[in-house]
């Protein structure tokens, strides 16, 4: 059953708001904990698709055991956008539906994958942080591109990284899950360290390029966003 959300009545209504409410969570991000270990309990992957026309996004969470990468549980959430593209703020967009779908799922997510950023993001507070410090949940971010920052192309074989660079200051890492295949984005959200994030996203890559997470909640938002405007 797909959940229909409202915007939170204090939602950021302008970019000076959501600025301040990054600026206020950033204080929160936890960088010290090791994170679960790959293979182990619950994994979610979380993803949105938007319909321009409509105005509307729907969300997907999607559990998976993490040692077979079977589906344990998995919800959806549709509604309004609740704030308007800004690079840099598209945490705001999403937010409301992501936590619906987290709220209602029937078990614990364990560590979430979202598809976007953590701290490889301009105000190092991206998506997954967001996220995690409003759940109190280990997160990463595994993006399909390297958004603003700089890398050198890590070596062919699958396993194989490079630095993230924003500057000298390295925020996440390119990290090659196919031999010979364009590398993913891998950051840190919340309560994970960078070396477990990309354990973790070489553990949900056994056959493709992008985790497991993200293919069947990517999946997932699309059918719910089909299905609510079929009838």
């Amino acid at each position: 059953m797909t959940t229909t959300v409202r915007i939170p009545e204090d939602w950021p209504a302008t970019e000076e708001q959501a600025r301040a409410v990054q600026d206020e969570l950033r204080e929160r991000v936890i960088l010290d904990e090791p994170g679960p270990p790959p293979g182990t309990g619950h994994v979610t992957g979380v993803d949105v698709a938007y319909d321009d026309e409509r105005d509307v996004v729907a969300a997907a969470a999607v559990v998976l055991d993490a040692s077979s990468l079977d589906v344990v549980a998995e919800a959806t959430a549709v509604g309004r956008v609740s704030f308007p593209y800004v690079p840099g703020l598209l945490a705001f967009r999403e937010i409301p539906m992501v936590l619906a779908t987290l709220d209602a799922l029937p078990c614990p997510p364990g560590l979430v994958v979202c598809d976007g950023y953590g701290l490889a993001h301009p105000r190092r507070f991206g998506l997954a942080c967001h996220l995690g410090v409003l759940t109190g949940l280990p997160t990463i971010g595994v993006a399909k591109n390297p958004f603003t920052f700089t890398y050198d192309d890590p070596d062919a074989p699958r396993g194989s990284t490079s630095a993230l660079l924003a500057g000298s200051e390295e925020v996440g890492r390119a990290l090659r899950t196919r031999d010979g295949v364009k590398p993913v984005f891998v950051s840190v959200g919340h309560r994970v360290t960078l070396a477990n994030a990309c354990a973790h996203t070489l553990a949900l890559t056994p056959e493709y390029r992008l985790p497991e997470t993200t293919r069947r909640a990517d999946a997932l938002c699309r059918k719910a966003l089909r299905e609510t405007y079929s009838a």
